[in-house]
């Protein structure tokens, strides 16, 4: 599967983005997908992850209340809503897939075998 992001961009502390990951391929729907960052001299870190169906997601203690990864199956496309960003939430934001229907009970990069190209985003204080 080809996975690309897209909806990164300039914002001021407070404001909201909306990431998008469409993916190309078959099956999306049987993809755990995740959301990962990494902000420049630091380990990527994971954000977010979203179950098959939706219904199960996981958030960094840092992003919940904040931030909301949703699916579209139909859309071959999985979403990062960003409320309330801060200047710390600056980072490229990868998203990456999974056929491991246990992986968004986890946060580890390692078991993701798909990754799209990331997409920058910058909060201004």
């Amino acid at each position: 599967v080809q996975l690309q992001a897209s909806g990164g961009g300039l914002v001021q502390a407070g404001g909201s983005l909306r990431l998008s990951c469409a993916a190309s391929g078959r099956a999306f729907s049987t993809y755990v997908m995740g959301w990962f960052r990494q902000a420049p001299g630091k380990e990527r870190e994971f954000v977010a992850a979203i179950s098959w169906s939706g219904v199960g997601t996981n958030y960094v203690e840092s992003v919940q209340g904040r931030f909301t990864i949703s699916r579209d199956n139909a859309k071959n496309t999985v979403y990062l809503q960003m409320n309330s960003l801060k200047p710390e939430d600056t980072a490229v934001y990868y998203c990456a897939a999974v056929q491991n229907g246990s992986a968004w009970r986890l946060r580890n990069a390692d078991l993701y075998t798909y990754w799209g190209q990331g997409t920058q985003v910058t909060v201004s204080s």
